[in-house]
């Protein structure tokens, strides 16, 4: 996996992502995460789609928790066939207490901690650190990614406005060709 020349820093300091760099425009690669009880959970089995995949670093930062809170209490508004996804390299126990302490119903939460799987595959593995960097994308009903945002600072939240606006378009027609 050979490093990739994102620019991405934690807290200001630089940090290098590998894995496989994705384009919009390509099919979304597989991965297997791990749901609460530890049972492998591949992404084809998750349905068709659309979906929303949000990488974050640990759900117990404070900006991490803030977004997917957020994710959370905008589901509501978005598409109920929309899948939105969340995966950290928490442990599964870990997820499962942040997730019933902190109400979360709406979003699926994952842990990416056993193989990495997602990381690498996404290119959002942080080298040193075995972490997650913040990230996000939109998966169309066809398995094709349509919008990518590798945020540049991982203490960062995403561009929100952006990330709606993909959900948006798909919702206006062209997810269901």
């Amino acid at each position: 996996m050979p490093g990739q020349a994102v620019d991405v820093t934690l807290k200001g300091r630089p940090v290098t992502l590998i894995g496989d760099s994705i384009i919009v425009g390509q099919k979304a690669p597989h991965f297997v995460v791990c749901d609460h009880d530890l049972m492998s959970v591949p992404f084809c089995s998750l349905g068709r789609g659309p979906f929303v995949i949000s990488s974050v670093i640990s759900l117990d930062t404070e900006v991490c928790d803030r977004e997917a809170r957020r994710f959370n209490k905008e589901a509501a508004a978005l598409d109920p066939d929309l899948g939105i996804i969340v995966i950290s390299m928490d442990l599964p126990f870990a997820q499962k207490r942040w997730c019933g302490a902190a109400g979360i119903d709406q979003v699926h939460v994952y842990s990416d901690h056993r193989d990495a799987s997602f990381g690498t595959s996404y290119g959002v593995l942080i080298r040193d650190l075995r972490l997650l960097a913040r990230a996000c994308f939109v998966v169309d009903v066809r398995g094709i990614i349509c919008h990518k945002e590798i945020v540049s600072e991982v203490t960062d939240e995403p561009d929100y406005e952006a990330l709606f606006e993909a959900v948006r378009q798909l919702a206006g027609g062209a997810r269901r060709a």
